[in-house]
């Protein structure tokens, strides 16, 4: 059926999402960037919600991750090398995707003029 297959599609997607930027990073810099669970997360997300929600959760999770994890090492006196868990703010970014995503999506298209 045609939600069997958007689920497969927005699995695969938020998988591959995640996991090219992990072996993007790996190539350029020969360190571990993010773990394997963040692209099973990501996987999940797009499978309940879409393909489509995917850039959405990805841009929340990292504006939102940057914010609190440098706010986090200032505070607790950390090198900017420490590693902070990106797998709550995916989560956190997948939740606001739920309840809010279209009229997130909506509302952007909007400003910019679409």
């Amino acid at each position: 059926s045609q939600s069997r297959y958007n689920a497969i599609v927005g699995a695969a997607c938020g998988y591959l999402s995640l996991w090219s930027v992990y072996w993007g990073f790996q190539l350029l810099t020969g360190k571990e960037g993010m773990g394997y669970g963040d692209f099973k997360l990501m996987a999940i997300f797009g499978a309940l919600l879409g393909w489509q929600q995917l850039p959405l959760i990805i841009l929340l999770s990292s504006v939102v991750g940057a914010v609190v994890g440098s706010i986090t090492l200032a505070v607790q006196k950390k090198e900017q090398s420490t590693a902070i868990p990106f797998g709550p703010y995916i989560a956190a970014a997948g939740w606001i995707a739920m309840l809010w995503g279209s009229q997130i999506s909506d509302a952007y298209l909007r400003f910019i003029g679409l």
